[in-house]
């Protein structure tokens, strides 16, 4: 990673086509603006880390969200075909 150290007004050069600017400091934030070409996606990394664990979070299901949604919608439950364990083939 690389640390610098800025003034308000002063800027960051990334590559050709990316320029970040010190806008202004105030206590312990900074505003920043980014000028980058439209493909170049900027995001906010706590609001990716948000996301994703969301995302995480919402393809856990619990034991009977099955059974319930069966239930609301009046459809009646599959029947559970008993399991056949096979002879080990010697």
């Amino acid at each position: 990673m690389l640390v610098l150290t800025r003034k308000s007004g002063e800027q960051i050069l990334i590559g050709d086509d990316i320029v970040i600017t010190v806008l202004d400091s105030r206590g312990d934030g900074v505003r920043i603006g980014i000028d980058a070409p439209r493909g170049i996606k900027i995001q906010r990394g706590e609001i990716v880390k948000a996301v994703g664990e969301a995302n995480v979070e919402a393809t856990k299901t619990d034991e009977d969200a099955e059974a319930r949604l069966r239930a609301l919608l009046g459809t009646p439950n599959p029947p559970v075909e008993p399991q056949v364990e096979s002879a080990p083939v010697e």
